[in-house]
């Protein structure tokens, strides 16, 4: 064991730069791969007990870059304690010191009388203490850097060529300097120092950096703008100028922006256009077009409508423009004419004609094919339709019918992000009416956190369905989400179904519409109480994920769930109306009453009061004080629980609960779990705090 304490020496401050360049990083993992390199250094700076100041991350699909500035030259002295062997091991019984004394001194190269004994929680220690002197930072670094950059915890990471060395791509060059020092070290053959390189194209040779003060301008004056908030912010301010002058509306996409910003060193915008025919397609469908697969913005006028423009951000000087905007005005139009030509083929028939089509497509090896899938989407949907008295049964089921049609349509296969909403086109242009349409669309809803709930009846009850289909078959497959792994999204189909309990008034809970895709599934009655009860625990934990983020105290949170769950709506009153109780200056004498009554009915079997056996007064006035309380509970008199405090405490203090006549020590404890009934109609009291 060993503890340290360091000193407070001021030494030279110096700023560091590391800079890892590489050949083009795939955007998304840019900003990841720089918190990762970021989160490390700082971990590294602290083990070595080197002193810093602010911190700057930069990056670009070339680079990934850490600048800290009020860097330390030497690390700060620290003092030693290092544990030894026990002291009856250590001395003899004359108190002379044994081998092992004398080989722990010899291992720390200190004499044995520099020994001493501490006392400890396990006992008597020999330790020495011994002050080490702080050594060049630029000697730490050049020493631990190697097995930093190596060690990274990155995404999607490879290896090239004879190398060992993982990382998100091929890297290239190094810089580490710390002041106008390099840091020098090889990792892989790559050998570290002072040496970036500006844009690949419009500035492709070496750039020497002298310190790290100068390498932002250094980089700008080679068309790289390494701060990647400063890209994007060029990015937003030349969209803006573009809107403002073709008096037009680019449409917000903080997503494309992020994803733009980490595509280019150097952004150029460029306005481009197509021809006007292909304004007959869909709105959703040229967005798409535009956005995901070209990652140009698309515009649209005061109106909302729709225009023949985009943006393009380019990674080249202004001057290129013309020769950008040709480029992709020729990529676009190919990509138009295939979602024209598929557009049109899908709709020279009817969407209810596709159906037949999804039993030739497999949804899952062992849960049969799409068409299997939308027959179980139906039956949930006629069991969810018969609780709430839903009257339209047949358009419902016409609508849940439809629902995976556009899957196997050409559109939908070209671009499946547009799932559902080319389903909605598609049977509005096959004459089905407004309703039907829409609910085929938005029973994918709500596809993400805080987007929109479905707004329509029919479309809601489908997405209920096929959102708890898709829970129990892959709980029922054995492919449950774990850790950060969630391939099937089943996370989020949970938080859809929770979400949209919360803001309808219906009568449905989480197990009934659990049990009853369990049972669409066939599962054995075994099988179906086991993943029943795995599935509850899901869904508890994204409530309490959920209600936690709002703001709800742990507690109050635990024993809501802790109880048979009615609905998600009786939930949240419950919650509300605990922690209204616990606002009350009386709640910690309730609080106390009440967990008497759970410690002692901790291993104990619900039964029924017998009244005639109840002979003590205090079990008489109890019991009279449950039938009240019971009732304005029932009735939302919440405030009617502070009532059963002091009859609790007279029966627990008066009475003999566990009498040695069996037949009255039942019948008492029955009368106490009649008492935890009125308590757990509201959550388990013995998870409270006080």
């Amino acid at each position: 064991m060993t503890t340290l304490t360091v000193s407070n020496i001021l030494f030279t401050m110096k700023s560091f730069l590391l800079e890892i360049g590489s050949e083009e990083i795939p955007a998304r993992f840019v900003l990841r791969g720089l918190t990762v390199l970021r989160e490390e250094l700082v971990q590294f700076l602290n083990k070595e007990s080197i002193e810093y100041g602010a911190i700057s991350g930069y990056a670009t699909p070339r680079r990934l870059a850490v600048c800290v500035e009020g860097v330390s030259e030497m690390q700060k002295d620290k003092t030693v304690e290092t544990f030894g062997p026990p002291k009856r091991v250590a001395f003899d019984d004359k108190g002379a010191p044994s081998k092992a004394a004398i080989g722990f001194a010899k291992s720390l190269n200190v004499g044995v009388g520099k020994l001493r004994v501490v006392k400890t929680e396990r006992g008597e220690y020999i330790a020495a203490t011994i002050e080490e002197k702080g050594r060049a930072a630029r000697n730490v670094l050049s020493e631990g850097l190697p097995k930093l950059i190596s060690s990274l915890q990155l995404p999607k990471t490879m290896r090239w060529g004879d190398s060992s060395l993982r990382f998100l791509r091929p890297i290239r060059w190094i810089v580490s300097m710390i002041g106008n020092e390099v840091v020098s070290f090889e990792i892989d053959g790559i050998k570290s120092g002072n040496i970036s390189y500006g844009h690949r194209f419009l500035s492709p040779g070496p750039v020497e950096i002298n310190n790290p003060s100068e390498y932002l301008s250094l980089l700008s004056k080679n068309h790289v703008i390494a701060d990647y908030q400063e890209r994007k912010r060029v990015i937003r301010e030349e969209i803006q100028k573009v809107e403002t002058d073709m008096n037009i509306k680019v449409h917000e996409d903080a997503e494309l922006l992020d994803l733009v910003t980490f595509l280019v060193e150097y952004p150029t915008i460029v306005l481009g256009s197509f021809e006007d025919k292909y304004l007959d397609l869909p709105k959703e469908l040229l967005i798409t077009v535009m956005r995901t697969h070209q990652k140009y913005f698309s515009t649209e006028n005061r109106q909302g409508n729709i225009l023949p423009h985009y943006i393009v951000v380019s990674n080249t000087k202004a001057e290129n423009n013309d020769i950008v905007r040709k480029g992709a005005e020729r990529v676009l139009r190919a990509r138009l004419e295939d979602a024209r030509f598929y557009y049109a083929e899908d709709r020279e028939k009817p969407l209810w004609d596709y159906i037949d089509k999804l039993k030739k497509v497999t949804f899952q090896e062992k849960l049969g094919t799409l068409y299997d899938k939308e027959e179980r989407i139906k039956a949930l949907c006629s069991f969810i339709a018969d609780n709430l008295n839903f009257q339209q049964t047949e358009r419902l089921l016409r609508a849940a019918m439809l629902s995976k049609a556009d899957l196997v349509t050409g559109i939908v296969r070209e671009f499946p992000e547009l799932q559902g909403y080319m389903g909605m086109m598609y049977a509005l242009n096959s004459g089905e009416d407004q309703e039907i349409a829409t609910a085929v669309y938005e029973h994918y809803l709500p596809k993400a956190a805080g987007d929109s709930l479905p707004a329509g009846e029919i479309g809601t009850i489908i997405s209920l369905a096929d959102k708890i289909d898709n829970i129990a078959s892959f709980f029922h497959l054995g492919l449950i989400p774990s850790g950060s792994e969630d391939p099937f999204a089943l996370r989020r189909q949970a938080a859809g179904i929770i979400n949209i309990l919360q803001n309808r008034d219906y009568t449905l809970t989480l197990d009934m519409l659990t049990n009853n895709a369990l049972e669409s599934l066939s599962v054995s009655p075994v099988e179906k109480t086991a993943l029943s009860e795995k599935i509850m625990q899901f869904f508890n934990q994204r409530i309490e994920g959920m209600l936690l983020s709002q703001g709800y105290n742990y507690d109050i949170v635990n024993a809501a769930l802790a109880v048979k769950m009615l609905n998600i709506k009786d939930l949240k009153y419950r919650i509300d109306a605990l922690l209204d109780l616990k606002k009350n200056p009386a709640f910690p004498a309730l609080l106390m009453a009440a967990k008497r009554v759970y410690n002692i009915l901790a291993k104990v079997q619900p039964g029924i009061v017998n009244e005639s056996l109840l002979n003590e007064p205090a079990e008489k006035e109890l019991y009279s004080a449950v039938a009240k309380v019971e009732a304005k509970v029932q009735d939302k008199n919440i405030i009617a629980l502070f009532e059963l405090e002091k009859p609790i405490n007279t029966f627990f203090d008066s009475v003999l609960v566990m009498d040695k006549d069996e037949k009255i020590r039942n019948n008492r404890l029955a009368l106490l779990y009649s008492v935890k009934n009125i308590f757990d109609s509201l959550g388990d009291f013995s998870k409270i705090m006080e």
